[in-house]
């Protein structure tokens, strides 16, 4: 009997970098990035913001639980409610605003100049192939065309000797 706890496991071991360092980024967890003191900031508020509104759920549930609760304190408190909801959805649109803001100056400050310069290097590649082209390969193809046109005179006028053809067999 084969019993698969007892076979010994093979360890597989490639020369393939990671996937993160296939697409060039060296991931390692010391290298991370630590919050800057805005970022640490924003998610203080956050926090304080979050217990506020514990707090005040807490603090409402008790005042509903309360014997002698009447509809206007429910009323009361679902609009103190509705209030909050409505000042998180704003604070939720400042901060989309604020980030495509920032998405934007990234898009004009650094990719921006990128794809210029991409342009730019495209244009200078384009123009090189012109040069060469019309420099380099035109030329050798015309004295190519003329040294056949020679060979062909004097093949016609027998002082050449016309040269075999190459049998080339496809099934080899």
């Amino acid at each position: 009997m084969n019993d698969e706890n007892s076979l010994p496991q093979e360890v597989i071991t490639t020369d393939q970098p990671a996937p993160a360092q296939d697409m060039g980024m060296d991931v390692h967890p010391s290298e991370q990035k630590e919050l800057t003191a805005e970022q640490k900031k924003l998610l203080v508020i956050a926090i304080i913001v979050v217990l506020l509104i514990v707090v005040l759920i807490g603090v409402s549930i008790y005042y509903l639980l309360q014997s002698s609760t009447d509809t206007e304190r429910i009323r009361n408190i679902f609009i103190i409610f509705m209030a909050l909801a409505s000042l998180l959805v704003g604070l939720t649109f400042v901060i989309l605003m604020v980030q495509l803001a920032r998405f934007i100056n990234l898009l004009n400050n650094e990719v921006q100049p990128i794809l210029e310069s991409t342009d730019e290097t495209v244009s200078n590649l384009r123009g090189t192939t012109e040069f060469l082209s019309d420099n380099l390969v035109k030329p050798v193809i015309k004295m190519n065309e003329y040294l056949s046109g020679v060979l062909q005179l004097f093949q016609t006028i027998g002082l050449a000797r016309k040269t075999p053809k190459s049998k080339t067999n496809k099934g080899e």
